[in-house]
């Protein structure tokens, strides 16, 4: 089967981007399990012109901001102030490491849609065409977040004040 061998082929990357994206493993299975039933479903959809994993990229990011969308909306979140809200959107940074807790706290800190071309860019090796593709934004775009989240990152590595 055609699906079989794309979970061969692209399942190690996609795990590793889900666990990018969540910070509790249990939510990073889920998204890893509904990015590739999503496949399975909208398999008839790929174009085999293009290449599959910016493809599949795209359908795990879309997946993971629904995920937080109805968790937003979730009667169990309402937030009775900015602080709570702030709280429950820093657990859904990337794992942090011994070695670069400050870098992985800093990027946690950024705003979705930065954090989001960080991650892609430079965790999981995406070139700027793929990021875009998988993004489904302009490639002039990812550079423009890029730069922005590089000097973001740099205020905060730096202990100065951050501004997004």
């Amino acid at each position: 089967m055609l699906i079989d061998q794309y979970i061969r082929q692209y399942g190690r990357r996609l795990y590793g981007l889900c666990h990018s994206l969540c910070l509790n493993p249990a939510d990073a299975d889920d998204l890893y399990q509904d990015t590739w039933l999503k496949v399975v479903k909208n398999i008839s959809h790929y174009d085999p012109q293009r290449e599959f994993e910016p493809w599949l990229t795209q359908i795990c990011v879309n997946t993971y901001r629904n995920a937080l969308r109805r968790a937003m909306r979730s009667p169990f979140l309402s937030f009775s102030d900015g602080e709570r809200q702030d709280l429950i959107l820093e657990s859904v940074s990337a794992p942090q490491k011994e070695d670069y807790t400050e870098l992985y706290d800093a990027i946690g800190r950024l705003p979705e849609k930065l954090k989001l071309a960080v991650i892609l860019f430079y965790f999981h090796g995406m070139d700027i065409a793929a990021t875009a593709a998988a993004l489904d934004i302009p490639q002039g775009t990812v550079k423009s977040r890029l730069n922005k989240a590089r000097r973001c990152l740099k205020e905060v590595l730096n202990e100065t004040d951050l501004r997004f």
